[in-house]
């Protein structure tokens, strides 16, 4: 099987499994992943398959989507055998999806893939978009926008993660757009506070 009927393969795969996921972490937040990663791949001569199928995969196994992550990680395993991916081909997207989750720390992936995926992961949370899946997984979770009572709000959100990723971005492309998109999201919660203090 050629690479791109492998790719829609994957894509239709990860379709079934998010489409429906009102978290944030849905079927366009994968998309949009994968044709970032795939971008930076090319700017950054690397393997612009294995980039692109990672980040379709790379919330696969992610402990805050699925309740079992490891019989998950099992099941896209064996689907990639079933379309026809190698052993080889299997253990470098596996390598390139294992450290890009935010919540395993400001660990610096091991393959350039990963590192490009990690980037494209990150900046699918800050600017427009980050903004409103931060408040869609806030709202999927209970919590409330903001408040001087708990810090367990879509605001401090905002402070205990995004607007830290800026600095943690690899690849010269992920870097210049992280820029951009972490001033806007500076300038949104300028006037969130300013409305918000008007109540």
């Amino acid at each position: 099987m050629d690479k791109k009927t492998s790719l829609s393969k994957i894509e239709d795969y990860v379709m079934q499994l998010f489409q429906n996921e009102g978290t944030g972490h849905d079927y366009y937040h994968m998309k949009r992943v994968a044709l970032m990663a795939r971008g930076f791949a090319r700017e950054e001569n690397a393997d612009t398959f294995v980039a692109e199928a990672a980040g379709w995969l790379h919330d696969i196994g992610d402990k805050k989507l699925f309740n079992d992550p490891f019989s998950a990680k099992e099941g896209m395993k064996v689907f990639l055998q079933q379309i026809g991916l190698d052993d080889e081909q299997i253990s470098t997207i596996e390598r390139a999806v294992a450290d890009v989750s935010f919540s395993k720390g400001h660990k610096k992936p091991s393959t350039l893939e990963g590192q490009i995926v990690q980037d494209a992961d990150r900046l699918d949370a800050l600017g427009a978009v980050g903004i409103a899946r931060t408040f869609a997984y806030g709202g999927a979770n209970g919590q409330l926008i903001h408040s001087e009572n708990t810090a367990n709000t879509s605001i401090q959100h905002f402070y205990d993660k995004l607007l830290l990723l800026k600095d943690l971005m690899i690849t010269a492309a992920a870097k210049k757009e992280a820029g951009i998109r972490h001033q806007f999201m500076k300038t949104y919660l300028a006037q969130f506070f300013k409305e918000w203090d008007e109540q």
